[in-house]
C-alpha cells in the first residue's frame, strides 16, 4: 500500500525546474523507454543552454563544435533579429547524433516541457540515431566530437598560415557544392596505407619539411599514375578516375590540378560533415515521427502512473498538439505535409493495426496486422527504413482518407489540373507511391555527376545533369555554382543536360 502511494507522488509540482527534478524525471522516463518500449539508446548528456546559445547552435547546423565561417554569423544575425522581434520562435531542444547523445534543452522551458523534450530527444531521437541503418552505415557517433575538434583546429591553423581570405574562398566554394558532396549509394574507395599514415600525421599536428599543414592525398599520389597513362583511352580514363562520380567534392579533393593539399583537406572536412548530416535529410518523417510517438507514449504512461499532474499533462498535450497539427491546404500556415504529423500518425496507425486491425488492414498488411508485439514492429521499422520506403510500405488506406490525400496530374498539354488518383484500391497504391516519391532525394535533388576530365589534354571538367520530369536547373543559381566549381578545378567546366530514361 505504501509503495503504491509512493508511486502516485508526482515527479514535480510547479513550472520551475531544477537539476534534481530533471534527474528524477529522466530516471522515470528511462524506465518506461527501456523496460516498456524496449528502446536501445546511447548514454545521454543533457545540457541546459540560453536562447542566445540556441541561436548560435542554429547557425552552426546544430553541431556542438564548428569551424568559423561568415555564413554562420549571417544566419545567427538573421535568426536573432526574427526571434527578438517575435517573428520566429526557438526549438525547445536540439539533439546531436553522437555517443554520448547530447541534448541541448532551453533554460526558458518549464519543468513540464523539460520532461517532454527529454522523452522526445534524449530517448526518441537517441534510439533512432543509434538503430537506423542509415546512421549506422554512414555516421560515426563515437568519433564525431573528435572530428569536429580536428576540423575547427585545422581550419583555424590554415587561417593563421595562409590568411583568412584564402581559407574563406575555399570554404565558400565548398559550401556552395555541399549538397553535391555526398555519397548517396556507395562508399568511397578505401584510402591506401600511405594515405592513412599521411592523414594521421596531419591530424596529430605532424610537422613535415614543407608545412605543418601539408598532407599527401590522392590528388598528389595520383598524378604520377595519370602521367603514365598518356595514351589512355576515354573508357580507361573513366575507369582510372572512377567515373562517373556523383560526389563532386570528393572528385575535386582527389583530382583537382590546382588545389594545394591543405585546400583538399578543407574540401574533405566539408564533405565529411555533409555526409554526416545526409541521413537526417532522408529520415525527417521517420526520425520526428519516432521521437514524437515516444514522447507521447511516455507522457501518457507517466500520467497514468500519477507521476505528472493534470496541469503538467495538459501543458505537454498542448505542445504536442501544436507539433502534430496539419494545416489544411487553404490555411495561411500551410507549407506542405507536416513531417511530425505524418510520422506520428503512421506510428500510431501501425500500433492500431497490430492491436485492432480491420479486414482492410489485414488485406493490406498481412505481415503484421494483429501482431501483439506492436513495439517490435515499430522498432523494426525504425531500424530498417527511410522516409520513402517507410511510406511505401506502411501508409495505410485509413491514413490516406484521414489526411484527404489524392493525386493531381499537371500535364502541360492540358488546360486544367487532373485528379488522377482517388480513394479506391488502385488509387490507394498510386497515392502511396506518389507520396513516397516526394520524399526520395533522388527526385528532390539534382543528379549531377562528373563524367570526364582529361588531365593530359585540355583539362576541361565535364559534368552531366540527368534531368527528371523536365525540371532543369535555375540558370542564375547554376552559373553561381559553376563559378565556385571553376575556382576549385582551375580550368574550364562544362555542364550538359540529358533527359533521364523513362522507367515506368
Amino acid at each position: 500500500m505504501q509503495a503504491a502511494e509512493k508511486a502516485r507522488v508526482p515527479l514535480f509540482d510547479g513550472p520551475e525546474w531544477t537539476f534534481e527534478l530533471m534527474e528524477r524525471a529522466r530516471d522515470a522516463i528511462e524506465r518506461i523507454a527501456l523496460e516498456d518500449l524496449g528502446l536501445d539508446v546511447y548514454p545521454n548528456q543533457i545540457e541546459i543552454i540560453s536562447a542566445e546559445q540556441m541561436l548560435d547552435a542554429y547557425s552552426c547546423v546544430g553541431l556542438p563544435l564548428m569551424y568559423q565561417h561568415w555564413s554562420f554569423g549571417k544566419h545567427f544575425a538573421r535568426d536573432e533579429a526574427l526571434y527578438r522581434t517575435g517573428r520566429q520562435g526557438l526549438a525547445y531542444e536540439i539533439v546531436i547524433n553522437s555517443n554520448p547523445c547530447i541534448s541541448y534543452n532551453m533554460e526558458e522551458n518549464t519543468m513540464a516541457m523539460q520532461t517532454l523534450v527529454m522523452a522526445h530527444a534524449a530517448f526518441g531521437h537517441n534510439h533512432f540515431f543509434k538503430n537506423n541503418y542509415l546512421f549506422q552505415q554512414w555516421t560515426d557517433a563515437s568519433g564525431i566530437h573528435d572530428y569536429l575538434a580536428f576540423a575547427k583546429n585545422y581550419i583555424t591553423a590554415c587561417e593563421e598560415r595562409y590568411g583568412l581570405s584564402a581559407v574563406e574562398e575555399v570554404l565558400d566554394a565548398a559550401h556552395a557544392l555541399q549538397s553535391q558532396g555526398v555519397f548517396r549509394y556507395g562508399r568511397p574507395p578505401k584510402p591506401t596505407s600511405e594515405e592513412l599514415v599521411a592523414m594521421q600525421k596531419v591530424r596529430e599536428g605532424y610537422e613535415s619539411s614543407q608545412s605543418v599543414l601539408d598532407i599527401w592525398t590522392d590528388s598528389t599520389l595520383g598524378r604520377d599514375k595519370l602521367e603514365e597513362a598518356e595514351d589512355a583511352s576515354f573508357s580507361a580514363r573513366r575507369k582510372q578516375m572512377n567515373l562517373p562520380q556523383e560526389n563532386l567534392l570528393y572528385f575535386l579533393e582527389k583530382h583537382s590540378p590546382v588545389l594545394e593539399p591543405w585546400q583538399c583537406e578543407i574540401l574533405r572536412i566539408v564533405r565529411m560533415l555533409a555526409q554526416y548530416l545526409y541521413p537526417q535529410k532522408q529520415t525527417k518523417v521517420m526520425n520526428e515521427g519516432c521521437a514524437t510517438f515516444v514522447h507521447y507514449y511516455i507522457i501518457n504512461k507517466l500520467y497514468e502512473q500519477g507521476q505528472i499532474t493534470e496541469g503538467a499533462y495538459m501543458e505537454m498535450l498542448h505542445s504536442h498538439t501544436n507539433v502534430v497539427m496539419q494545416p489544411e491546404y487553404d490555411d495561411p500556415r500551410y507549407s506542405g505535409i507536416n513531417p511530425y504529423a505524418l510520422g506520428f500518425a503512421m506510428m500510431q496507425d501501425i500500433r492500431r493495426i497490430c492491436q485492432d486491425p480491420t479486414d482492410e488492414d489485414r488485406e493490406w498488411f498481412p505481415d503484421f496486422a494483429g501482431n501483439p508485439d506492436w513495439r517490435g514492429v515499430l522498432r523494426d521499422a525504425w531500424a530498417n527504413y527511410r522516409d520513402e520506403s517507410f511510406i511505401q510500405q506502411f501508409l495505410s488506406p485509413n491514413l490516406i482518407r484521414k489526411f484527404k490525400l489524392f493525386t493531381l496530374t499537371n500535364d502541360a498539354d492540358l488546360p486544367n489540373l487532373v485528379v488522377s488518383q482517388i480513394h479506391n484500391r488502385a488509387g490507394y497504391k498510386a497515392i502511396r507511391r506518389d507520396l513516397a516519391k516526394q520524399y526520395d532525394l533522388a527526385y528532390l535533388e539534382p543528379d549531377i555527376q562528373v563524367t570526364d576530365a582529361d588531365l593530359r589534354g585540355d583539362r576541361e571538367l565535364k559534368l552531366t545533369h540527368t534531368v527528371r520530369d523536365g525540371i532543369h536547373l535555375d540558370e542564375e543559381d547554376q552559373e553561381e555554382v559553376l563559378k565556385h566549381l571553376r575556382r576549385l578545378w582551375g580550368y574550364g567546366v562544362r555542364l550538359d543536360a540529358v533527359e533521364a530514361s523513362t522507367e515506368d
